[in-house]
């Protein structure tokens, strides 16, 4: 799955029409239906990178992008869904014009948005509401790995 993808498959319309956001939503399903990850064991779920900190800076009703406010923010579930849902069904002119908005975002973040929620919802279904919310980081994976390599080093130096 990926924003870019989805947009140019599915939500091909300014705005996406119910047909166009069914079958997207139909797809995402479909594919988290199909991992073998033990989500039922999730209990906190942290979402990195560009898609989610917008996200989450639409749901924290920001005029501008804000690494601050949004570095750190967890979020119930529901209002991530709400944002996601808001910025799904703006016309492109509308998302353009959020102050948050990365110009590299405003074709694709509808898609991007409607995964995250889709994946919040299910990783939900999947542990009763066990991670009823998520954080938003401004780090991305590949900080986590660097993090996680120089833990390693550190301990084999002892």
């Amino acid at each position: 799955m990926g924003c870019v993808r989805f947009a140019e498959r599915y939500l091909r319309s300014d705005p996406p029409t119910h047909d166009e956001i069914r079958a997207a939503t139909a797809e995402v399903r479909r594919i988290l239906g199909a991992l073998s990850v033990p989500l039922h064991e999730v209990r906190a779920v942290v979402g990195v990178a560009g898609t989610v900190t917008t996200i989450t800076a639409h749901a924290l009703a920001l005029t501008e992008y804000d690494p601050a406010r949004i570095n750190g923010a967890r979020l119930p579930v529901a209002a991530v869904t709400e944002a996601a849902e808001d910025l799904v069904s703006m016309e492109r002119a509308d998302r353009a014009q959020l102050g948050f908005m990365h110009p590299g975002r405003v074709d694709v973040i509808g898609a991007g948005a409607l995964i995250w929620s889709l994946i919040l919802e299910h990783v939900n279904d999947v542990t009763g509401e066990a991670a009823g919310s998520c954080v938003a980081s401004e780090h991305d994976i590949l900080d986590g790995i660097a993090l996680s390599i120089g833990e390693q080093r550190t301990a084999v130096q002892r």
